[in-house]
């Protein structure tokens, strides 16, 4: 701590750095919804002409200043980007850059994803119901404690491991899926229509028939808790158990619990983002309704998962058709009437090439789950002072 000094973020971040690309220029473009919540990784870009938006370049960290996205976790460090290359994006982004022999370019990510910084942005926020933004001055203005580069550095390096890991483990799940999908399309698809009369000779049952489907149960506001356990909404299946997740301590019917390796199908909300197939792996939790538990009825979990799969393109037209103030959903009735071939004995052969595949995939959640929690746990410790990147490396000896 005598090692530190006191001052502003201001002192630390330049907010906002003038960039230039001239208007009509084609440049790579970040749009919002390639952030994804609490993640450092950038999930892409589009290429599009430049009209006007925020200007970045690899290293800067973007913060979301609108509501609900800083709320859900939208902060991000820009990683797709060439040297000396400029990119832009949405006007709603804050773009924080380190100064050069001040502060460290991952320090300075950490620091915007720190509840000392996320807090105060939050509790800044002012405007209209469901359109409010965080003022940008809170953040210029907030004190803090000041660690030296060297300490930044180290501090940055200590938590960018464990947030590599968890987009090594990531990637390597995005494959995973990939392939067992592959697999069920072949062997499911198109080897079916090469080896039968498509029609005629297989038997057909509706998507219903596959599974049971349990719908979430609903919660009166008396019924909220401090304590408890997670209550999940779509919110948590999109981005995960957070502070702002409500809580029950209640009881309910036992099949509305969820625990780990649970088919988790949201069927309402909005048609491309939020109609998807989860696999839990957050601990015991209670399933709020507009959500299923998928339950299925031969043994073949992973089949089924990828059944539902194969049709989320499906899913997310039949919602779209379906909308009202933006928000769609997919009804049991068009599980009833959407088919597919029913053979047991190739699913059951499936479920057992697939089944290693998808308890890596399982296992790689699940580390992902603990190294979230570790980072989280060690990013307002380090911060704050009350531990050390010093007292992290003796515990290693």
């Amino acid at each position: 701590m005598e090692k530190w000094t006191t001052g502003k973020m201001s002192d630390l971040i330049e907010f906002n750095p003038k960039e230039r690309i001239s208007k009509g220029e084609n440049a790579k473009k970040i749009a919002m919804d390639k952030l994804k919540p609490f993640e450092r990784d950038i999930e892409g870009y589009e290429i599009a002409q430049f009209k006007g938006g925020s200007k970045f370049r690899n290293g800067d960290t973007l913060l979301a200043r609108i509501t609900p996205c800083l709320e859900n976790g939208k902060t991000a460090q820009v990683n797709v980007l060439e040297d000396n290359e400029v990119g832009f994006g949405s006007t709603e982004f804050i773009v924080l850059r380190a100064k050069p022999g001040v502060s460290d370019k991952d320090y300075i990510y950490y620091l915007a994803i720190s509840p000392l910084a996320r807090e105060q942005a939050i509790q800044s926020m002012v405007g209209s119901s469901g359109r409010q933004r965080v003022q940008q001055g809170v953040l210029n203005d907030l004190d803090i404690c000041i660690h030296p580069l060297s300490e930044q550095i180290e501090i940055g390096r200590t938590l960018k491991v464990l947030d590599d890991k968890i987009a090594i483990n990531t990637k390597i799940n995005h494959h995973l899926e990939q392939m067992a999908q592959a697999i069920f399309r072949y062997w499911f698809i198109e080897r079916m229509s090469q080896s039968y009369d498509y029609q005629s000779d297989l038997i057909f049952r509706s998507l219903f028939d596959f599974a049971n489907y349990i719908n979430g149960t609903s919660f009166k506001k008396d019924e909220y808790s401090d304590t408890g356990i997670p209550i999940i909404k779509i919110a948590e299946l999109k981005n995960g158990i957070t502070n702002s997740t409500q809580r029950f301590s209640g009881e309910k019917d036992e099949k509305y619990y969820i625990k780990n390796k649970d088919i988790l199908f949201s069927w309402s909300g909005n048609p491309e983002t939020s109609i998807d197939i989860f696999l839990w792996a957050s601990g015991e939790a209670i399933l709020n309704q507009h959500t299923f538990i998928v339950k299925t009825n031969d043994g073949t979990p992973w089949f089924v998962y990828h059944l539902l799969k194969h049709f989320k393109k499906e899913f997310s037209h039949i919602a779209s058709n379906k909308q009202t103030t933006g928000l769609g959903h997919v009804t049991v009735s068009d599980l009833r009437r959407l088919q597919f071939p029913y053979d047991l004995e190739l699913m059951k052969a499936f479920e057992q090439i697939v089944s290693p595949i998808m308890e890596t995939y399982y296992r790689n959640l699940c580390e992902n789950q603990q190294l979230a929690f570790l980072r989280d746990s060690l990013l307002p410790k380090l911060m704050s002072g009350e531990l050390s990147v010093s007292d992290i490396q003796a515990a290693k000896c």
